[in-house]
């Protein structure tokens, strides 16, 4: 336990203006280096990207940035503004596809990644997105493709008609926590780790005690209920990426869990099938998680494709 928590510690926070909001960043490592700038995925604070990839990618010659995306952890909250009923807004948007249902969508959240490069005088940096991180990195890669030297997306997707989706379990307790009004911190931990629990691999469903002490780190950063309501819109809100992708010029790699039940590795490869000659990497023995016995290699990959590229 007291590992974990020292991989997770902070140390050098920093808020920052960024796309007109503020953001809470993390620089770490020689700012001469490369930047690897590590983009979050739903719901998910800065915390959540392991200190051991971090300074894993530090030790191969880069600085690395983590940052909290907008409504969670330390950055910016968009407090009073409601976001849609998912399913409602699903069905809204099949049938009125250019209606604008949400308070944002991933074009603003990739803003706020390009705008903490432009508060840290960044001009190029590698892109490394998880899960929604990935989809807001496809936009980042294709809209901002001049601040952007190489990308890669983790266990993420296009989100593409037709490509295959979570399992029916999970996809039930994911919209169950997304319209869920947890009135303590102690609910919101329990609906946290029972879908932790659906979506990692073995060896994140054997560190239940690990995946708790980080979730109750990131509640003590910050407890904010309402903010994965609009991550969930923003996401819905952006629909189809794969025109995206096609438009993405940057040297690609995608890195993909094979045991991944919410977004499955089939998602994944339709990045890289959709991204001009664009790598891609399947890692058994993960789901959508960070399990730390994957980092070492994860760490060799990313740092290889950011020097090659």
């Amino acid at each position: 336990m007291i590992r974990l928590l020292q991989l997770y510690h902070q140390e050098y926070p920093m808020q920052i203006v960024a796309n007109g909001i503020n953001i809470e960043v993390e620089d770490h490592g020689n700012p001469l280096d490369p930047a690897i700038l590590l983009v979050m995925g739903y719901t998910a604070q800065l915390v959540y990207w392991p200190l051991d990839l971090v300074n894993g990618l530090v030790d191969h010659g880069f600085r690395v940035i983590r940052f909290d995306n907008r409504d969670v952890g330390l950055s910016y909250k968009f407090d009073g503004v409601k976001a849609p009923n998912p399913i409602r807004q699903m069905i809204a948007k099949r049938f009125l596809p250019s209606r604008n249902l949400a308070p944002y969508n991933l074009g603003d959240m990739a803003r706020d990644a390009v705008g903490v490069l432009d508060a840290l005088e960044i001009e190029k940096a590698h892109i490394v997105g998880a899960s929604m991180g990935g989809m807001i990195g496809q936009l980042i890669a294709a809209d901002h493709s001049d601040r952007v030297l190489s990308f890669t997306p983790i266990m993420s997707s296009t989100n593409a008609p037709g490509l295959p989706g979570a399992d029916a379990e999970v996809r039930k307790v994911l919209f169950r926590t997304a319209r869920a009004k947890a009135k303590t911190r102690e609910e919101a931990l329990e609906l946290g780790l029972a879908f932790s629990s659906l979506i990692a691999s073995e060896e994140g469903r054997n560190r239940k005690e690990e995946r708790k002490e980080l979730m109750r780190l990131a509640q003590d950063r910050g407890f904010y209920p309402p903010g994965p309501k609009r991550q969930m819109a923003a996401i819905i809100e952006t629909g189809n990426l794969r025109p995206v992708a096609k438009r993405i010029a940057a040297p690609t790699m995608v890195i993909h869990g094979a045991e991944d039940p919410l977004i499955p590795s089939a998602c994944g490869r339709d990045i890289a099938a959709n991204v001009n000659n664009a790598r891609f990497e399947l890692v058994e023995g993960m789901g959508h998680d960070l399990p730390p016995s994957k980092l070492p290699a994860m760490v060799a990959l990313i740092a290889g494709h950011c020097k090659a590229a």
